[in-house]
Parts: structure tokens; sequence; C-alpha cells
């Protein structure tokens, strides 16, 4: 299967959920105040986001009021301009600053953080690119296991300690093994406690100094990985981190299993952060470069 039809086929519960909805709306309708009501509504359910919904619904009854857009062909052409407009230009993850190459990873437990790592390690060593990864999920036991077994799946090295060590202290020790060995990539796993309690933003911010410490300018990219499924849910945890240690990109993950794949659009259009990386299956290469004309024609194509 093509790239291009993994991520429709992952998308597909967000498309049909999606179009489904549109149709039912649009179908043999005219496009007046009421079937645009109706649109706005949908577009708030399919987790689209306040902000995105309304910049969509604004233009749209400007366009129809200019005669622009007369029938449901029209809506569609429509529809995927602004998506394109809101994503923006791809800002796909990219190792752009002087070796090593410092990736801090963040997310609550469950947002499948660890796995993500292990296919960014994998896909990294695969062009060529040497890797360490950090345990620095010390909280965790199993977290140190699950990062082992990927590490030795991938190629990659792991610098680790004992359960319950400062992490702060993994992640130092990973950079100063990076540097001295001459490796390319160091990815940092980190704990997930829930958002909500303080300690763990403490941690993280002593984790980032700590890094840059080691190696100014480092981490050169922050990535929070967050589960697609969670929708709104989502959209909280990234505000939450980005205020808290600032947020560089997203990977989101599970599209393949939800119809809420429009968070896309809400967390680009209310926090700006780029998506970089998409999650559209179980595979070691199911970790996709985010692309929104890709993501754009996936979901609005039947």
């Amino acid at each position: 299967m093509g790239l291009f039809d993994k991520l429709k086929e992952g998308l597909s519960k967000t498309r049909t959920g999606f179009l489904g909805k549109v149709d039912q709306v649009f179908q043999g309708k005219k496009i007046d105040d009421t079937t645009i009501d109706e649109f706005e509504e949908v577009l708030i359910t399919s987790d689209i986001g306040t902000e995105a919904t309304l910049e969509i619904i604004d233009d749209l009854r400007e366009e129809v009021r200019g005669g622009k857009i007369k029938n449901y062909n029209g809506v569609k052409e429509f529809l995927k301009r602004e998506m394109l407009k809101i994503l923006g230009l791809p800002q796909p993850f990219v190792l752009y600053q002087e070796r090593p190459f410092v990736v801090l990873c963040v997310g609550v437990n469950g947002v499948g953080k660890t796995t993500t790592i292990g296919k960014l390690a994998s896909r990294l060593y695969s062009e060529g690119h040497s890797v360490i990864m950090a345990a620095s999920d010390t909280f965790r036991a199993a977290a140190i296991e699950q990062l082992e077994i990927w590490a030795e799946r991938s190629g990659a090295q792991i610098v680790k300690h004992q359960s319950g060590s400062d992490p702060a202290a993994v992640a130092y020790d990973a950079v100063e093994a990076a540097k001295a060995r001459g490796v390319d990539t160091i990815i940092v796993d980190t704990a997930g406690r829930l958002h909500t309690k303080t300690p763990l933003m403490e941690e993280l911010k002593k984790l980032k100094r700590v890094i840059n410490k080691s190696m100014p300018g480092a981490p050169h990219e922050t990535l929070l990985v967050v589960d697609a499924t969670t929708g709104q849910n989502a959209l909280r945890q990234a505000k939450m981190f980005h205020e808290a240690i600032g947020v560089t990109g997203i990977v989101l993950t599970k599209l393949d299993g939800t119809a809420r794949g429009g968070i896309v659009f809400a967390i680009k259009k209310e926090l700006n952060i780029p998506v970089r990386l998409i999650g559209v299956g179980e595979g070691t290469d199911d970790l996709r470069d985010f692309i929104p004309e890709e993501f754009v024609k996936a979901l609005l194509e039947e």
C-alpha cells in the first residue's frame, strides 16, 4: 500500500464521520444562513476548534454573499482551500542543528510516547543517523524496559539509570555520551504523569535546563506527543505543556483509530504549533511526516 493510501485508510473514520455530516447539511439544499449554521455545528463537533471554525464560517458567508459559491461542490473546494490556509506549509521533522541534535519528547502517559520515540529512532537509523535514547522516564521501570526493547529493535544506543533515579541526570549523561561518541541524535523519553500535576512540569523544566547546560541551545526540538482519540483534551494538554516548557512540534498518534482527526486544525489555529509527525498505524514505518496537502486530500476525498 502506498504512502497516500495508508494515510487515507488511517483517516477513514474521521473522513466518514465528517463528510457524512457535511453531506447531510448541504446535499441537495440551498446554501443559506440555515445550512451555514448547521455546517458550523458540524465543524465544532468534529473537533476542528472554535477559532478555526469561526474563520471558516466567516469566510464561507462572505464567499456565498459574493456569489462565489453556488453549490455543494463549491463548498467542498472552498473547504479544501480553507483547511490548507489554516495548516500552512509543511513543517516536517528534520535534523537542522549541529550534532548532537537533541529531541525532548513529552506527553502524558498512554499517548504512545515511548513507541513514538522507538519509531523515530528506527527512522533516523535507517536514514543513516546514529541515535542515543535517554531513558529519563525513571518513574516507571516498565518505561525503561520498553525503551531497551526499542533500542535493540531500531539499532539505537541507550543511556539509562536505575528506576527512581534523577531524570535530569540520565539526560545529562546521554548528551555527554553523544558528544564523546560523535552521535548524531539524542531522543529523551520523559515521565508522563498527569499534566495537571505541577511536579511533572517542574521536572521537565529542570530537564531542559540540565540538557542546555551540557549543550547550549539544546534541546533543539521539544516534541509533544498527543493522542488524537482524546479530541479537545489533546488541545488542553498542548496548551499546558506549551505554557510550561515551550513545545516546538506536535506528534499526533492513533489517527487511524479515531474520528477526531480534526484536532489537527484546532492545535495549529489556536496554538500555532506545527504538527511535525502523525501516527497512522502500528507498524514502525507508520510514523509519517505531516504534509498538510496530503492530509486535507485524504480527509476530503471520498
